[in-house]
């Protein structure tokens, strides 16, 4: 039997309690700060040699030059070719699905023009090259090939570069396939802290990006901080989670399969079940003893349900969306007879899946919504991947001649209630100057 910490929202002292299992500790980083700065550091100095020297290293590999790194792309061209039917028609499908969302997000360029002529707006441009991060080896995420690299290729992105490590020389097809109908333009077979760095800071053979997007594990995440500034980046990432709302009338089976689906990502991936009903979340827990020896990951299941599960009981679903919003979930699943009558007062989850037969696990795959989503609470600021990542924005003024009469007089008067006399002045001089 699965022991799961269980709560009541009438127990005292429920909401520390609560905030207390929320809270994610990480492991201690002192070791992996000192080894990542080191290789940022060194790559920064070294450039290639560096690379070459680490990805020998780490990956089992004997290359002599960034050359060998570099994927000829017709081998991707060929992985899609070549897959199975049924998997590169699961991919293409995904990636159409994946790319109209995307459609939807484009910002486009804007600008209006007040009475006087002054034009106002806002240009929209792409950024020049995105680096993915993919992890590699045994480790084949095809599915965060597309959420990452699509958005990227709808926002203009003119040149989308990818990293992917292979241990020992091991490459997946469904990767290279994915990157192939993704419009990968490069793939350099490198991994870890050194390929987050040839990206950040560029090197001979490598080409600087200027945002680098996807996931890795612990000394990927601690080199995409210590980057940011360089280059941006989507997110640092925690474990993954799920919360599953539910008023007790779903197949306690599917909710079950639900809490497996994130649990079986790691140990400290997080599964948390909220509904009014005790006696649903009684059987929830016995459709866990009984399917659980069945999953292939069973063991990651458990431990990630023993360590970081929850179950909570709620006095209504007033107080379940209450728990949510405290919560700001990864995945939020709401599992009841009508979703969209508590979808207003949801203020913060990265993604919303809506009635009993929305899986979350749709949504990591082929929905269409980007599946790189906030965690550990950050939902409350921040938001899934999407085109506008790879967006940005410039502010356009444009003045007339009487537009800059009257902002000149506002701006005189407030830069020299600042004591800034030459910003005044730059104003003052265009008053009443017709050229």
């Amino acid at each position: 039997m699965v022991d799961i910490t269980r709560l009541n929202t009438t127990d005292s002292g429920f909401w520390q309690s609560l905030e207390t299992l929320l809270s994610w500790e990480q492991v201690d980083e002192r070791d992996i700060e000192s080894t990542v700065r080191r290789i940022l550091a060194d790559v920064q100095a070294r450039g290639d040699e560096a690379v070459i020297e680490y990805t020998n290293r780490f990956d089992r590999l004997s290359v002599q030059s960034v050359a060998e790194l570099s994927m000829d792309m017709s081998r991707c061209r060929k992985a899609s070719d070549t897959l199975p039917l049924e998997q590169r028609e699961a991919l293409e499908i995904a990636a159409d699905r994946i790319r109209s969302y995307a459609d939807h997000q484009k910002m486009e360029s804007w600008s209006y023009t007040e009475p006087d002529g002054t034009v106002l707006g806002q240009q929209v441009t792409a950024l020049d090259r995105a680096g993915l991060y993919v992890p590699g080896g045994k480790a084949a995420y095809p599915s965060s090939v597309l959420m990452n690299a699509i958005p990227a290729r709808v926002a203009g992105v003119p040149e989308v570069i990818m990293v992917v490590p292979t241990p020992g020389g091991e490459v997946n097809d469904m990767v290279l396939a994915a990157a192939h109908i993704a419009g990968v333009d490069q793939v350099f077979t490198i991994g870890g802290a050194q390929a987050v760095a040839a990206l950040a800071y560029g090197t001979a053979g490598i080409p600087q990006v200027d945002k680098i997007v996807g996931p890795g594990n612990a000394y990927v995440a601690m080199a995409k901080g210590m980057v940011f500034g360089a280059v941006g980046i989507d997110m640092i990432a925690g474990p993954s989670e799920i919360l599953v709302v539910c008023d007790g009338n779903t197949d306690p089976d599917w909710i079950a399969v639900d809490l497996f689906s994130q649990a079986e990502h790691d140990e400290d991936a997080r599964a948390v079940l909220v509904s009014p009903d005790a006696g649903f979340l009684d059987r929830v827990e016995a459709s866990i003893d009984r399917l659980l020896p069945g999953m292939a990951r069973a063991g990651v299941i458990e431990a990630s349900l023993k360590g970081q599960g929850i179950l909570i009981q709620v006095q209504d679903m007033d107080e379940a969306v209450q728990v949510t919003n405290f919560i700001a979930p990864e995945h939020l699943e709401l599992s009841v007879e009508e979703p969209r009558a508590m979808l207003g007062r949801i203020r913060h989850a990265g993604a919303i899946f809506m009635g009993r037969y929305t899986a979350e696990a749709l949504g990591d795959y082929c929905a269409g919504p980007n599946h790189v989503l906030p965690t550990s609470r950050t939902a409350r600021f921040s938001s899934p991947l999407g085109v506008y990542d790879f967006q940005k924005r410039s502010s356009l003024i444009q003045c007339s001649a009487d537009g800059s009469r009257r902002l000149g007089q506002v701006a005189s008067v407030l830069a020299r209630g600042e004591g800034l006399t030459a910003h005044a002045l730059s104003a003052e001089y265009r008053i009443g100057q017709d050229k």
